[in-house]
């Protein structure tokens, strides 16, 4: 599907494009991937990695700027929605600004992709998005439901959008293990709660599951991976074995553990082999053949949390990880 085509990716200078570009100009060879960001300098910084591969553009744009966005579009099949204010914190404490990003910003791109005659469009989300107790996972949640019903605005435009949920990205900038790894030479990292829990997933996985959604959408969906679960405190004797553990205290607007699917979701709600997928209720949708597929519908009351997942990452299996990527932790 991706083969000889052109990309756009929004807020693309991320944690998630500087690994969805590589891996996907390898496996699909895209006409073009256009990255599309408001800061120059990471464009600068990112054009470096690129600068012998002339199927990668730069051009500079904000979502909440429309007709940027209409200019940046033209031309382009398949969008990857990335771009988003992420921290809880500063959401908190700019909500106005947290508000025009994450939701007049998707506004602005579905409807810029459906006038632009863009094919598909995969917008990421966050297991903050499920029973948001923040800002940042209210704005996510309105965010992930614009996304859904904007196949039902689409019409003979023909574009197609879903929607794919993960938690902590294990490496990522911001994110708890590169954290961990800057503070142990202090002999001391903070942990929030000893209770606490958290996915544990791989940019990687995340791309790869970008990519099913692609040429597995009909429309409405929202993709959640099957990955593995960690205590932080484990997480912390893992990246830092000679540190002591502090607690801290949960900070406000963070959870104990992450939630990706609710229970409210159930009803409609498929499991896979590898992912599960949330179905909208609007229209019928949550019934159509199409987009079940082979897909067996959750128990009543099923949640789809780190707490209680039946799989879990072991100290071995993170130690290993953390050899093969100890170079790029907290990079991008």
């Amino acid at each position: 599907m991706l083969n000889n085509s052109t990309i756009l990716i929004t807020g693309g200078t991320g944690s998630f494009g500087h690994t969805f570009i590589p891996m996907t100009l390898d496996k699909y060879n895209p006409k073009k991937i256009i990255v599309f960001s408001r800061d120059e300098m990471k464009q600068w910084e990112m054009a470096k990695h690129f600068a012998n591969d002339d199927r990668v553009r730069f051009f500079i744009g904000d979502v909440r700027d429309r007709e940027r966005l209409y200019r940046a579009l033209t031309g382009v099949d398949y969008v990857v929605h990335a771009a988003a204010t992420k921290i809880v914190p500063t959401a908190e404490y700019n909500p106005f600004e947290c508000v025009k990003t994450n939701i007049n910003g998707a506004m602005n791109v579905i409807d810029a992709c459906i006038d632009c005659k863009v094919k598909g469009v995969v917008a990421l989300s966050t297991d903050k998005a499920s029973s948001p107790i923040n800002l940042y996972g209210a704005t996510k949640l309105a965010s992930d439901k614009l996304f859904v019903s904007g196949n039902a605005y689409s019409g003979e435009h023909g574009t197609h959008f879903s929607v794919v949920r993960y938690g902590n990205v294990m490496g990522s900038r911001g994110s708890v293990i590169p954290f961990f790894d800057q503070v142990k030479a202090s002999g001391t990292v903070p942990i929030t709660d000893l209770r606490m829990t958290r996915f544990m997933i791989s940019l990687e996985q995340g791309v790869e599951l970008v990519w099913h959604a692609f040429e597995d959408m009909i429309g409405g969906e929202i993709y959640v991976k099957k990955i593995p679960s960690m205590k932080v405190t484990e997480v912390a004797s893992t990246v830092a074995p000679d540190a002591i553990q502090k607690i801290i205290g949960i900070r406000p607007g963070e959870k104990l553990h992450e939630q990706m699917i609710g229970e409210e979701d159930a009803p409609s709600t498929y499991e896979y082999d590898d992912h599960y997928k949330i179905l909208p209720v609007i229209n019928g949708w949550g019934d159509d053949p199409l987009r079940i597929k082979d897909g067996k519908n959750v128990p009543s009351g099923f949640t789809y949390n780190s707490e209680t997942n039946k799989e879990w990452m072991t100290r071995h299996e993170l130690q290993v990880w953390l050899k093969a990527n100890q170079q790029k932790l907290g990079k991008f």
